[in-house]
């Protein structure tokens, strides 16, 4: 009855999902963004550490796009195999 209870309780809560790569950016931006740094060069360094973390957000959205188009691709070419 407990696996029950906690398989509704994590549904629910929507704990059943895996992360995204986008949520885990998402956090580490969140993270960065409340880092209050000490000196000059911790600043810098926590913003490069943003810079960085925006292009690798553009990289993946580009994958993500990309991969859109290879699935959409792979499933023409298995209907027209079928077809």
């Amino acid at each position: 009855m407990a696996n029950l209870s906690r398989m509704t309780r994590n549904f629910l809560l929507g704990e059943w999902k895996k992360p995204t790569v986008e949520s885990y950016l998402q956090s580490i931006f969140e993270t960065l963004n409340a880092v209050q740094p000490r000196s000059r060069r911790d600043e810098r360094r926590v913003e490069m550490a943003k810079t960085n973390l925006r292009e690798v957000r553009k990289h993946c959205r580009k994958m993500q796009e990309q991969i859109q188009v290879l699935e959409e691709q792979v499933t023409l070419l298995e209907e027209n195999k079928e077809g």
